[in-house]
This record gives structure tokens, sequence and C-alpha cells, in this order.
């Protein structure tokens, strides 16, 4: 049980406020801009070396390696990640590819809204000043980079791990695999933790945290109409109960999809849990008072591609939908998201904070939505205040990405 809490815990992805002295206007270095992204783990590029699951055979894991062992490695000479664990990986949605667009991934896995240490000195950065994580929090790095850079788009991801999202769903895949089973979702302390006054209090968060990326960007000598913040809320990972593929009964959605939840839990996550954590989204950019900001809707981009959703499958040559993540249809016959492993994944090569994140296929999905919202609010008809993606259809674009479509 110990092992299942660790991995399951993997789904937590950010600071305190110190005042960073004004500077002096930026340096705009050419042509061009460049796009920014601030957070957590579902926009850090967490679980983006995987492109689908496979079973616990090692000879499988080949087999969805879309990156490799440097995935995560962000230095200049992609020899190690600048903050440990981080984990911000080169499928990472913020890095567009668009011509003369540079790009810069500032978010952080497990982050919150304020800078913290996590367990065994891990430094997880925020959206403050702080240095309360041991390294500057990301509106001081935002501000920093902003200076040097013409930053034409601020992306965010946050507020799920300021719910604690993590440890309900350790709670979930605890009472899944224990020998009576139970239910997370009845578990008063789990539904405190989404009521209307629990929503509120983390609006203020998101809010606070909104305000600091317009503190940077004005310490850097922007003036709000010369960018745009867009925040994004979190793609449902999980199918309603109904929708599992694998029955929930003798731990079979664990062990043949590391996928352990009830369906009674399923339904509370997509109907209840979801749903509160985007309320608190948008009413944290309502409160934050910022002008600038555009709320992109993830909540269907993965539909019909869940953990453990009927119509797709793993990536393995004996009862997977295809046997290489490279193979034709890949992406539209399998997971966008990545396995809650228990035993295998505090083993190499899986590290536990990758369950439950979007894998390779799910994270270029994610970059196709961004970069379409991108192009929206820098056209030159009025952008929209709230945009929403969603599948586009089968197949990949040019750029070797999962169709979406932005309305």
């Amino acid at each position: 049980m110990a092992t299942a809490a660790a991995a399951a815990a993997a789904v937590t992805g950010l600071l305190a406020t110190t005042p960073a002295a004004a500077g002096p206007p930026r340096q705009v270095p050419g042509p061009g801009g460049a796009v920014v992204s601030l957070g957590d783990s579902y926009i850090s590029g967490e679980a983006g070396r995987w492109a689908g699951n496979t079973d616990a055979n090692p000879a499988n894991y080949p087999r969805i390696d879309a990156l490799g062992p440097t995935a995560y490695f962000d230095n200049a000479d992609r020899t190690a990640e600048r903050i440990a664990k981080c984990h911000r990986s080169r499928s990472a949605e913020i890095h567009l590819g668009l011509p003369g667009t540079a790009s810069e991934n500032l978010a952080c896995s497990g982050a919150r809204t304020d800078s913290f240490l996590a367990p065994k000195g891990v430094a997880k950065p925020g959206l403050d000043f702080s240095y309360a994580a041991g390294v500057p929090g990301q509106a001081g790095q935002l501000e920093e980079y902003a200076r040097d850079h013409h930053v034409d788009m601020v992306a965010v991801s946050v507020g799920g791990n300021d719910f604690r999202f993590g440890d309900v769903v350790t709670s979930c895949v605890l009472a899944y695999l224990s020998p009576l089973p139970k239910s997370c979702s009845q578990d008063a302390a789990n539904r405190a933790r989404f009521s209307d006054r629990a929503v509120e209090q983390r609006a203020d968060d998101i809010a606070g945290g909104l305000r600091n990326v317009g503190r940077a960007m004005l310490r850097a000598g922007y003036e709000a109409d010369e960018y745009d913040v867009v925040v994004q809320n979190y793609p449902a990972p999980i199918p309603h109960g109904r929708d599992f593929r694998y029955p929930a009964a003798l731990g079979a959605r664990q062990t043949l999809g590391g996928c352990a939840f009830t369906d009674r839990d399923a339904d509370w996550a997509v109907d209840t849990v979801l749903p509160a954590v985007s309320r608190a989204v948008e009413r944290g950019i309502d409160k934050s008072g910022l002008a600038n900001v555009r709320f992109l809707d993830l909540t269907h981009s993965f539909d019909g591609h869940r953990l453990c959703q009927r119509g797709v499958g793993l990536v393995e040559p004996v009862r997977g939908t295809v046997s290489r993540w490279t193979d034709p249809g890949a992406a539209d016959k399998t997971e966008w998201v990545s396995w809650v492993r228990t035993v295998t994944a505090v083993l190499p090569p899986f590290q536990t904070q990758e369950a439950l994140h979007p894998n390779h296929w799910g994270q270029l999905a994610l970059r196709n939505c961004l970069r379409q919202a991108y192009t929206a609010v820098n056209s030159d008809k009025a952008p929209k205040s709230r945009l929403t993606c969603t599948g586009g259809g089968p197949g990949l674009n040019e750029r070797g990405e999962p169709r979406m479509k932005l309305s």
C-alpha cells in the first residue's frame, strides 16, 4: 500500500511573495517574440517521455519511449535539469515551433501557487517572487526572462496542487486496492477539499498568482496590452466508470491498465472534482482583475483517449492495439494519459510523479491547442475571453501532433 500511495501522489504539480526591485525596460533582441509557460506538471511536460502505456514487461518499455532518458533535461547542453524534478520535457506544449517565436518553459511539476520545499529538499517554485523553495519563484524567473526577450504570451496551468489533488488520488488508489474496497469519494476530508468554500479559497490563491504574473511583466517594462495571458484548466484523465474497458473487480483495473479507481470514485472525479478545480481557475481569473487574460478550457480535449477508456488500448505486441508508438495510427489507438504504476513505478525508467499526466501524445495535443489559442489571440479579430479545445478527428497534422479543434 505504501508503494501505491507513492505512485498516486505523483499527480501533484507550485510559492509567498517577496517584492522584486523594478528593473530597466526590457531589451528586445530582434524580430519575433517569445512564449513562456508557468505553473505545474500539466504544462511543464510531466510524463512527456512516454507515448502511450504498456505492461510491466521491461522488454516492452522501449515500445513507448518517445524521448529517452534525457527527456526532462532542460539545461543549455541537455545534460541535466535546471531544477531537479521539475520535469520540463521536450514535448511540453509551450514549444510551439513557430518561425521567429522562441519558447521558454518555467513550469515545475508539483508546483502550487506558492513556493515550497517538497520532501527531501526538492524545490517547487510557484507563481511568486520568493526564494522559499531555495530557487527563485516562477514570477521572478518570468521577470528576468521578459527583460531580455519580447514575450507575447504567458501560458499558465495552476490550481490542481493547491487543492492537494495528488492526496485525493492517493486515497482513491488505496481505496480500490484495499482488501475490502472502499470509496474515496465518500471520505469527508476529500469532499471538503472541493466544497464551494474551498473553491473560493483556491480561487483567491490563483488570483494572487496571476497578479504576480502581471507584476512580473510590469517590472520587466511591459504594459498589459503588449502581451496576453492564457490560463488553462485540466483535461479529464479518466473516464466515467461505465466507460472503463477493464472490470472493477479483483484489482483488474490496476493490474491490466494502471487505473485503480472504482466506478463511483471515477464518476466523482469527473463530475465533481475536475469541475470544482475548473471553477476555481475561472474565478481566479475574474478575481485577479487582469484584463489581458483568456481562459482555455481543456476539459474534453482527451475525450476518447483517457486512461483505460474503451476504444483505445496499450502499446504492446500481444494484447495492445499497436506494437510500437511509431506505428501508423498509434496516436488514434492509444491513451494520452500515463499509467498510475505502483510497484513498477519505483524502478527506472518510470518515475512516480509521471502518473496520471498527459503523455507524449497528450502533450502534443495540448501544444496544438495552445498554438491555435496563440494564433487566435494575436489575430486581427477581437479574441474571445474563453476558448475551448477538443479533439479534431483522426490522424496527425503536418507537425506530427494529434488533430485538435479550437472554438
